[in-house]
């Protein structure tokens, strides 16, 4: 039809096309013989064909040999060589990817299985659509490769395998003969129903017409993508004109339709008639290799074309509009176009929208609003027959329940609790981040079933440390992980966490030191050294300034040298107690003495205050302020076995050698009561949580100091990529809004935050809070004291006192 239609409208050409069809029975070595036979018989200009990307490597070797352009309107694989006398007059297989990649990012899906056939035109479009998906954060979590001679059984084997999947989203890619095959089964298998999502290549959806009708009939509510050909008067008369022709020819056929590749047929055979007319064909087609001749593989070199090179030149100039649409050659290809989104609903495909390289996604007949949402894309039947938009993702039917991993050892039992069943050798899991994640999970809009393996050996120790037991969900021997798993960077890699659910931070803590009451110099003690000493130093002068301003006026200051030595420290000492019996006689000596006795009355007051308080309440200290002074002393420190605490001591400058780990509160304890220099630690970092807990446990020996170093919070761990990511953490979100993860930490940890690090008799009241002792750390945990014992401790004038009070005040503030 297309030569015909040529050279009826072209009747003054003075060259003309003559068809040599050879049929290849779709076999690829009939297809090499019969374009040999026609390069070596026949000596063509061109060959347009083979059909099939199977056929086509061969046959453009060939064609390259003999200088003939080898132009394909259905070979359309990516995987072609891309020689200088191939042309593809159909559009390339990745050019679709685009679209296709941009319909999964319009409904937000986050995985898709890919399933194709095993075969050049199967392989060729995936490496293409799996960057296209990674381009729109969309991960494929499985790849099918259907063999070309699979068994209905192992399709529906193949098929029951992805039902237990989470991914409910699938992209096809494959020949019209296993599409065929395949979806029926699909049907069966019980996976074109509701919540289900299916997205057919071009190819494949261009066929859908030749297809049966119980094939389409299983097929219905598929999404599929297709090249957008613009409608003209002159498409509708040619496919009116050969659908009659076609039924007339195939009377057994009640239905047909024109495919695509019917249009890129006919517009190649137009395009090349054209280069055939400005050619010319003035000179003999081929000049035989001579060397060629006796050579044994002659059978397989055919002739060098002269008119070969001739028209593969023209064909990349000409241009014209063709029933497909404008065509073009760049590159010795078509130029890519837009993408029909069609629906097959009833017998047929229905257009809900299309894709533009300029605009994306728009609906139908919108091409000019830039708009990727949901609502772009209306009106669509999805698998069994609903009109809610598939998820994406469900939890498995087939009744398999996650594994959830979580420690083994936790230490704190408050929080987390492995406890096995000696009679049965069941595991059962407790403690506060259980309940909130029984919660969290039964905040979720469906059900999910799960169960709790501990992270173990065969005798009930832990398996290994966090990030082993993180990195068994990138190894999927655990469907999530959860416990007090910190967020890290390292982890980030290969799992993905959800929000927090609870706080961060790692704090320092240290032993308490005391002072005692019983020492017999503890009378020296509210006064510091330097204090002491500059009140000596007022004391002498004072006695030297009065006697300087006396002796000249007053009998009391003269005498022998030791009676005015005497009078001197007799002098500042009687008025301390306000005994003094001699008069002064002078007004600056005057002025000495009521200065003097102002400074008396201060220390007199200071002293008295600050002893009553040392024999009545026990001062208290920490006994490291530096974490400087730990490395430098080279003291031991602790931490949790396996934590991530030990990179960050490591960061800070400790010595592997010397960090210990301390799991539980009782051994932390121990360890912390024996110190560096007897086997056990100078210092503890913990986690906040567990600091809390283990600080109002321990609240009359130990305290944090110093800042509290930052770190993310504790969350729970999921594959790569699952989509229960977004979900969990939403309901997290809902849960600490609503006050109900507050509640269960009430239930399970009584008054985590009220401790007194002051004075034991305090130990855990509601009323009285601690303050955090100030080191080279910067900032600790703040909390409030009460109004009373900030005033007893300022009256404290030390230095210690003062800086104790200074750092009370600021907590208060």
């Amino acid at each position: 039809m297309a030569h015909s239609d040529f050279y009826s409208v072209h009747s003054n050409f003075t060259t003309k096309l003559v068809l040599h069809v050879r049929d290849s029975k779709g076999q690829i070595i009939d297809a090499a013989a019969s374009a040999l036979s026609l390069l070596k018989d026949v000596e063509v200009d061109a060959i347009i064909g083979p059909q099939k990307s199977g056929h086509t490597n061969f046959v453009i070797g060939l064609g390259d040999r003999a200088h003939v352009p080898i132009i394909s309107f259905s070979a359309t694989s990516p995987l072609h060589p891309q020689t200088p006398y191939f042309v593809q007059t159909a559009l390339r297989d990745e050019t679709q990817v685009v679209a296709i990649a941009s319909l999964v990012r319009n409904f937000d899906w986050s995985q898709v299985v890919i399933i194709y056939e095993d075969s050049e035109y199967g392989n060729g479009i995936i490496p293409y659509l799996s960057n296209a998906f990674q381009d729109v954060d969309a991960r494929v979590s499985y790849r099918s490769i259907i063999p070309l001679s699979a068994t209905d059984e192992f399709l529906l084997q193949e098929l029951y395998k992805m039902k237990t999947m989470q991914t409910r989203i699938f992209v096809v890619h494959m020949s019209s003969s296993i599409a065929s095959r395949l979806f029926p089964k699909v049907k069966e298998a019980g996976m074109m129903s509701e919540g289900y999502a299916w997205i057919i290549t071009s190819g494949l959806m261009d066929l859908l017409y030749s297809m049966d009708s119980h094939v389409v009939d299983s097929i219905q509510g598929v999404l599929g993508v297709k090249p957008l050909i613009p409608r003209s008067r002159k498409l509708r008369s040619f496919a009116n004109r050969w659908k009659q022709k076609f039924l007339k020819d195939n009377p057994s056929i009640l239905q047909a339709e024109l495919s695509l590749f019917g249009l890129w047929a006919y517009d190649t055979l137009w395009a090349l008639a054209m280069a055939a007319e400005r050619v010319k064909f003035s000179e003999p087609n081929s000049l035989q290799n001579t060397s060629a001749i006796n050579s044994s593989a002659d059978l397989f070199t055919p002739a060098m074309s002269k008119t070969g090179p001739k028209i593969l030149k023209e064909l990349s100039h000409i241009t014209f509009q063709g029933l497909s649409g404008n065509f073009r050659l760049v590159n010795r290809q078509v130029e890519p176009s837009s993408f029909q989104i069609l629906n097959v609903v009833g017998n047929g495909e229905r257009e809900v929208g299309i894709w533009t390289p300029s605009w994306g996604i728009s609906s139908k007949g919108d091409i000019n609003v830039t708009n990727s949402s949901k609502k772009s894309l209306r009106g669509i039947i999805w698998p069994g027959e609903s009109t809610v938009v598939p998820r994406g993702w469900e939890v498995p039917a087939s009744g398999k329940k996650l594994r959830i991993g979580v420690p083994a050892e936790s230490g704190f039992t408050e929080y987390l609790k492995v406890k096995r069943d000696p009679q049965t050798n069941a595991s059962k899991v407790t403690g506060y981040y259980i309940d909130v994640f029984n919660s969290v999970m039964a905040a979720l809009p469906y059900a999910v079933p799960y169960e709790y393996v501990p992270f173990e050996k065969s005798d009930g120790s832990s398996a290994g440390s966090y990030d082993d037991l993180a990195y068994q969900v990138f190894l999927q021997n655990y469907d999530a992980v959860v416990g007090d798993i910190t967020i890290t960077a390292n982890r980030s890699k290969y799992v993905d966490f959800t929000l927090p659910f609870a706080e961060g931070g790692i704090n320092t803590i240290v032993p308490i030191t005391y002072d005692d009451p019983n020492d017999n110099w503890i009378f020296l003690k509210p006064l510091t050294k330097e204090l002491w000493l500059t009140a000596i130093a007022l004391f002498v002068l004072t006695g030297v300034a009065l006697w300087i301003l006396e002796h000249r006026f007053n009998n009391a200051f003269r005498g022998p040298p030791s009676q005015h030595a005497g009078m001197i420290f007799y002098f500042p000492f009687m008025s301390l107690v306000f005994a003094q019996r001699e008069r002064i006689m002078s007004n600056l000596a005057r002025l000495v003495v009521v200065v003097w006795m102002f400074v008396v009355l201060i220390l007199n007051s200071t002293y008295t205050a600050s002893l009553s308080a040392r024999l009545t309440v026990q001062r208290l200290q920490p006994a490291i302020t530096d974490v400087k002074e730990l490395i430098k002393n080279g003291d031991y420190v602790g931490c949790r076995k396996g934590s991530f605490v030990v990179h960050l001591l490591k960061d800070l400058g400790f010595e592997e050698s010397n960090i210990r780990s301390c799991n539980h509160p009782e051994d932390c304890d121990e360890a912390l009561a024996k110190g560096s220099k007897n086997g056990g630690i100078s210092a503890l970092f913990s986690v906040m949580p567990y600091a809390k807990l283990f600080l109002a446990k321990y609240c009359d020996k130990y305290t944090t100091v110093g800042t509290t170093h930052r770190s993310e919070g504790y969350a729970y761990v999921f594959p790569k990529g699952s989509p229960l990511v977004a979900d969990v953490s939403r309901a997290i979100l809902e849960l600490t809004e609503n006050g109900r993860i507050s509640e269960l930490e009430r239930q399970w940890i009584k008054n985590p935050t009220h401790f007194d690090q002051r004075d034991p008799r305090y130990c855990g009241s509601k009323e009285n809070a601690s303050t955090t002792f100030p080191g080279n750390f910067g900032p600790g945990v703040v909390v409030p004291i009460s109004v009373e014992e900030m005033n007893d401790s300022t009256r404290d004038i030390s230095p210690n006192s003062q800086q104790t009070a200074a750092a009370a005040d600021q907590s208060t503030v």
